[in-house]
């Protein structure tokens, strides 16, 4: 397998995980970088030992030797510019969520599928072994007939003018962390096929605080928080009707926390291979483009998370 070569669309604080692990595998090289100055992406470059910098996000897309690009923008600028990207002829991984809007994640796809290219929206979590165990388990019916799950993410969120804040770049808690207990919710679960939900809106006009409720199939129910005015804190608790197992750090494994399934009064801790999110999602990224591998986050996963969170905020509209 050649080395994918690939351009950071902005030079967003996210990147900085990338970069990182981009260090640990062959199969990725970053090659270039993109910024809407200059002066800033030569910085930028300099200070990552990245080849290029364009001065444009365009000048980027243009650049004949970056297979792909990684799309770390604002959530309201995911879609425009992963249709450039694809239109210029690159692979792209972008940043979660890819958009709330259901016809943005088909026309994406669709176009990418008439392109001959790969699009994978990269929700890192999914690849870490930590994830793939939890599913295992309750799939193989380790904790009986599944109940309930519940899950939050949650962080302070005191600079009003960052990003995540913003109703023009589609911030809010929902998008930036609650996607997360949708993903997984729908990972273990299936589709919702109804939502409830209650939210609590900032100054800025963003949902500070979001509050989920998804019924899937089987009287499955999923109760998750979200919110940016909590102290940082990730669970994942799953209810069977014969065990009960909870994932402390779910989102980000790299933070502490362990596996514990409990029966019959009973908890034992689970082994969890040590991995780097990162650097599995761009293997599978690499892995894709060179035909090796499937993306593991395709069309439909993409849509389905994208249906769920336009249904959220359906139901629990901004103040």
């Amino acid at each position: 397998m050649s080395t994918l070569r690939l351009g950071l669309v902005s030079t967003a604080r996210i990147n900085d995980e990338i970069l990182a692990a981009a260090d640990e595998t062959e199969l990725v090289e970053i090659v270039a970088v993109g910024s809407r100055e200059s002066g800033r992406a030569e910085a930028y470059a300099a200070q990552h030992s990245i080849p290029r910098a364009h001065g444009s996000y365009e000048a980027l897309l243009a650049d004949a030797e970056v297979d792909a690009v990684y799309v770390s923008l604002p959530n309201a600028l995911h879609h425009e510019w992963t249709m450039k990207a694809l239109a210029a002829g690159k692979h792209v991984l972008c940043e979660k969520p890819y958009s709330s809007k259901p016809s943005e994640v088909e026309a994406a796809f669709a176009a990418a599928d008439t392109a001959g290219l790969v699009l994978t929206e990269a929700f890192m979590y999914r690849h870490h072994p930590q994830t793939r165990l939890v599913e295992q388990l309750v799939q193989e019916g380790s904790l009986g007939r599944l109940l309930s799950i519940r899950a939050c993410f949650t962080f302070p969120l005191t600079d009003l003018t960052n990003v995540r804040a913003s109703t023009e770049l589609d911030g809010g808690a929902l998008m930036d962390v609650g996607c997360y207990c949708v993903s997984g919710a729908r990972l273990l679960a299936g589709e919702p096929v109804s939502v409830g939900a209650a939210r609590v809106d900032g100054p800025t006009g963003v949902d500070m605080a979001f509050h989920g409720t998804l019924r899937h199939e089987n009287d499955v129910v999923t109760q998750f928080e979200a919110s940016f005015l909590a102290p940082r804190r990730q669970q994942l608790e799953i209810v069977g009707q014969d065990a009960v197992l909870t994932v402390q750090s779910p989102w980000r494994a790299d933070w502490s926390g362990d596996v514990l399934l409990t029966r019959h009064g009973r908890t034992e801790r689970l082994d969890v291979p040590t991995a780097n999110s990162y650097v599995l999602e761009l293997e599978n990224l690499a892995a894709a483009v060179s035909g090796d591998a499937e993306p593991l986050l395709g069309r439909d996963d993409a849509l389905g998370q994208a249906r769920a969170i336009a249904a959220l905020f359906a139901v629990a509209p901004s103040t």
